[in-house]
């Protein structure tokens, strides 16, 4: 993108929009053009100044931040980072959000807002720096946010590395997927088109706590395949989509030739929970060659090491191209180790799926 990146920010709190200039003034190659105390304001604001990126906060006067979000995509789509208190306490606020096209969330909290802006500064500037990049051509019109300013643990958190125990060729072969940013419109581009007889399917999409069992209900009711939010020791099973819970690690865990699913807690890997690379590891380590593995659009780089972990384990692995990504991060870092047997566009993966269901039938 030539020039500066220009910001507008929408939240009808003083505190918030002075931190969050403040923090983004200070960065090289970032301007904040304007903001505004509501989305009405920033209509105005709008027609003298189009931003290259948004940030705007749900519960605002006037207009709240999820129909000025719409406004957005329909008239002029532009990346919108959404920031705000009810990511955490409202997940329907956050699935609408995401279903409307926001590429990534922040989750502020209710106290301490001032020290919490200040300390995730940084995040929330690459969070500006990569939604400038968002490449919204790939965003269908009906993606979570990676916790801000934390750790960055390997999987060895959850699930240390250690000998593979998966047997050479079991009758129960699955499918794992891992996505982040623009992951929901992925995933809903891909099970909507799978049939019933569709090999057991684990999925990590990187998403806040209670946002993933109504993600998983809304594809339920769409999808020819059961999807639902995995519990503890769901059986991964043909024509059964299992969802990660926010908030929770999933693991791959094998009972005699079949599959169960782990649900645990542990710290943040990557700055995530749940973590694509540990279900992947999980994947690698007791499923080896009986798995496909595919990584579509997200940012950052988790599940690019559990990817080529899988790959080595003898996995048939798959990455999302970059044309067909919003946010083309975790497939580039796959990619990049080698990681990937296949780079396709978005619109392949299900066939490609299907492909592998056959020949492991």
């Amino acid at each position: 993108m030539a020039g500066n990146i220009k910001v507008m920010i929408v939240d009808d709190s003083a505190l918030v929009r002075q931190v969050i200039s403040q923090a983004l003034s200070r960065e090289p190659g970032i301007e904040v053009v304007a903001t505004a105390s509501d989305p009405v304001f920033a209509v105005d604001k709008l027609r003298a100044c189009w931003p290259d990126v948004l940030i705007v906060d749900i519960e605002m006067p006037r207009m709240d931040g999820i129909s000025f979000l719409r406004k957005i995509m329909t008239e002029r789509p532009t990346p919108v980072i959404i920031c705000s208190s009810l990511a955490e306490s409202g997940a329907q606020a956050t699935f609408d959000a995401m279903a409307a096209g926001a590429v990534t969330i922040i989750t502020k909290p209710k106290a301490g807002l001032k020290a919490f802006l200040e300390d995730a500064s940084n995040d929330i500037v690459q969070a500006v720096r990569t939604a400038a990049k968002a490449n919204l051509r790939a965003l269908p019109r009906s993606g979570t946010a990676a916790p801000l300013n934390r750790p960055k643990l390997t999987a060895d958190a959850v699930l240390p590395s250690g000998t593979p125990t998966a047997m050479a060729r079991t009758t129960d072969q699955l499918i794992a997927i891992g996505t982040s940013t623009g992951g929901t419109q992925a995933l809903e581009a891909i099970l909507t088109r799978l049939p019933a007889t569709c090999l057991g399917i684990v999925i990590v999409q990187h998403m806040p706590e209670k946002f993933t069992a109504m993600f998983a209900e809304r594809l339920n009711s769409i999808c020819e395949i059961e999807v639902r939010e995995a519990r503890d020791g769901d059986r991964v099973m043909p024509g059964r989509a299992l969802i990660a819970p926010g908030g929770r690690h999933m693991m791959l865990k094998r009972s005699g030739a079949q599959y169960l699913v782990e649900v645990v807690d542990g710290p943040l890997v990557n700055r995530h929970k749940p973590s694509v690379d540990v279900l992947f590891r999980s994947v690698a380590k007791f499923a080896g060659a009986n798995a496909l593995g595919i990584i579509l659009t997200g940012m950052g780089d988790d599940g690019a090491r559990g990817l080529k972990e899988m790959h080595d384990a003898g996995a048939s692995t798959i990455a999302q191209d970059e044309a067909s990504c919003v946010v083309f991060g975790m497939p580039r870092e796959a990619i990049k180790l080698g990681a990937a047997d296949q780079v396709m566009p978005l619109d392949n993966v299900p066939e490609v799926m299907m492909g592998y269901t056959r020949a492991n039938r």
